[in-house]
């Protein structure tokens, strides 16, 4: 099953995660704080949305190692 458009999304949303968390590191600066707010009800979609990206990404592993096997 083809889901590259997912796949685009879910990557694009893990790059924002991953660009935020830099920020915290670097700056300690909160992105998603500073635009959404203290733990608001969509500061919290965003993380959780960023969370469930990571997790999906996950499954890139078993795709990487299949991709030399013609699958």
């Amino acid at each position: 099953m083809k889901s590259k458009g997912l796949d685009y999304t879910i990557l694009v949303i893990a790059i924002i995660g991953t660009i935020n968390w830099g920020l915290i590191g670097f700056f300690k600066f909160d992105l998603v704080r500073f635009l959404f707010g203290d733990l608001t009800l969509l500061s919290r979609i965003i993380y959780a949305l960023v969370g469930l990206a990571g997790l999906y990404l996950l499954s890139y592993f078993g795709r990487i190692s299949s991709m030399g096997n013609g699958e």
